[in-house]
C-alpha cells in the first residue's frame, strides 16, 4: 500500500508543471531549417564616415552558414537597398539589382550601383554625396525563399548650429525650419548629429526642432534660464509636437565640400 502511494504522488509531481518554468516552455519556438543551408548577410561597418560630395561605399555581403559558397545556384540573387526612416515604419527605396536588372530610385538615380568585387558582394556606391544622403541603410539580399539584412549608418562630417529667423525666437513651425535650413545651404538636424555637437562643445538654451519632429537643446552649463543650476548637463528633449501649430527654433546640419 505504501508502495502504490508513493507512486502515486510520484505521478502526480511529473505532471504538475513547475510555474517559474510554464510561461517558457509556451514561448519556446524551434526553427528547423530545411531545403539547404541558411543565408546570411553581413555588414563588416556598421558606421561608415564621409563628407558632401565624396564618394563611399556602404558595406554588405552574403554567405550561406553551411558553405563557402555565394550563391546556391538554383535562384537567382536579388539585392535591395532602402534608407530608414525615423519613424521606422517607411524606407526610402534606393537600389535593387537582380542578374543584369538595376534599378535605382528618386535622388539616388545616376549616383549608385553595386560594387561586386566578388561573387558574394553586394555592397552600394554612392557618389556625389547630399547632406540628405546621411541616415541608416538597409542591405536586403533575397534568394527563394531565404532572405536576411543587415543595416549600414552614414556620418558625414559637419556642423550644427541653431538657428532662429529675424522675426525672434521660436517662430517656426516644423516645415516653416525645413526650408529655413535650405536657405542657410543646410538640412535639419537629426538628434545623433545634436548629441555629437553637445559632446563637441555646443551649448543652446532655445529650443529647436529635429528632424524626427522632436524639439530639443543642449546644455553644456547649467544655469537658471536653461533648467536650473542643478539640472545635469546634456540634451534636453521636449518631446514631439504638432508640426504645423507648434514653433520654435530650428538645429540646421550642413558639411563642406571636401576635395
Amino acid at each position: 500500500m505504501k508502495s502504490l502511494l508513493f507512486l502515486v504522488l510520484i505521478s502526480a509531481c511529473w505532471a504538475e508543471p513547475h510555474p517559474s518554468n510554464s510561461s517558457l516552455e509556451h514561448e519556446r519556438i524551434i526553427h528547423i531549417q530545411e531545403n539547404g543551408p541558411r543565408l546570411l548577410v553581413v555588414a563588416e561597418q556598421a558606421k561608415i564616415f564621409s563628407h558632401r560630395g565624396g564618394n563611399v561605399t556602404l558595406p554588405c555581403k552574403f554567405y550561406h552558414e553551411h558553405t563557402s559558397a555565394a550563391g546556391s545556384g538554383t535562384h537567382k540573387i536579388r539585392v535591395k537597398w532602402t534608407k530608414l526612416t525615423y519613424d521606422y515604419l517607411k524606407e526610402v527605396d534606393v537600389f535593387v539589382a537582380m542578374g543584369h536588372h538595376r534599378k535605382s530610385y528618386g535622388g539616388y538615380q545616376g549616383r549608385v550601383s553595386l560594387r561586386e568585387s566578388s561573387e558574394n558582394d553586394a555592397s552600394l556606391v554612392i557618389t556625389g554625396i547630399r547632406l540628405e544622403d546621411y541616415g541608416r541603410y538597409k542591405c536586403e539580399v533575397i534568394e527563394g525563399l531565404e532572405d536576411d539584412t543587415a543595416v549600414v549608418t552614414l556620418n558625414l562630417e559637419g556642423v550644427v548650429f541653431p538657428y532662429s529667423p529675424r522675426l525672434g525666437r521660436y517662430n517656426l513651425n516644423f516645415h516653416e525650419a525645413q526650408r529655413a535650413c535650405a536657405e542657410q545651404d543646410s538640412v535639419m538636424a537629426s538628434f545623433d548629429q545634436l548629441y555629437d555637437a553637445w559632446r563637441s562643445g555646443l551649448d543652446w538654451c532655445n529650443a529647436g526642432w529635429l528632424s524626427d519632429g522632436s524639439v530639443q537643446y543642449p546644455i553644456t552649463k547649467p544655469r537658471e534660464p536653461c533648467g536650473g543650476r542643478n539640472t545635469v548637463p546634456g540634451v534636453r528633449n521636449y518631446g514631439f509636437w504638432d508640426k504645423d501649430k507648434s514653433r520654435y527654433d530650428v538645429f540646421c546640419f550642413t558639411s563642406n565640400f571636401n576635395g
